[in-house]
């Protein structure tokens, strides 16, 4: 989904009003009508933005669907086959927060393996506190390892 800013938005960000955290601000400039709100959630992932935050904007009413109509239920941010962010259990039957503690180590791993040039990425990982956070992240951590290494994350994530 594509979202931009309505003229609320607009003011809001010109006047600093107070709904929007300096995070939430570094992402709302993004919307631009451009950029998918996956795209947005994978690029400020780092910063701790999530789909709820979003769903707060939109409910602040600062952004509006690039069509104008209301924004649908919110997109899953990893795949097709991965469960939406907010849901509480996967097909197997495990909860997000076991999924969490089952990927957090391995996500850990494999970006630490990385060195110095996935160290933002390490810090990215080290600093997601639940399910929602550590799958946002996924995208970028197959990106930097590669599918092969990526297939045990991605199954303590979605399988």
């Amino acid at each position: 989904m594509v979202l931009v800013k309505t003229q609320a938005g607009q003011e809001a960000l010109k006047d600093r009003h107070g709904s929007l955290s300096s995070r939430q601000r570094s992402a709302f400039i993004l919307f631009d009508g451009k950029r998918s709100t996956a795209e947005i959630l994978a690029a400020t992932a780092a910063m701790g933005i999530t789909q709820t935050d979003v769903q707060a904007m939109i409910d602040q009413g600062l952004l509006v669907s690039l069509s104008g109509q209301p924004p649908a239920a919110a997109p899953a941010t990893s795949g097709a086959d991965a469960p939406a962010a907010g849901s509480d259990t996967d097909n197997s039957g495990r909860s997000a927060v076991d999924r969490y503690k089952d990927a957090y180590p391995i996500a850990t791993a494999l970006t630490a393996e990385l060195g110095l040039r996935g160290f933002r990425l390490n810090l990215a990982v080290e600093g997601a506190g639940s399910f929602s956070d550590l799958s946002a992240l996924a995208p970028k951590i197959r990106e930097a390892v590669g599918d092969a290494k990526f297939a045990r994350l991605e199954k303590a994530l979605f399988g």
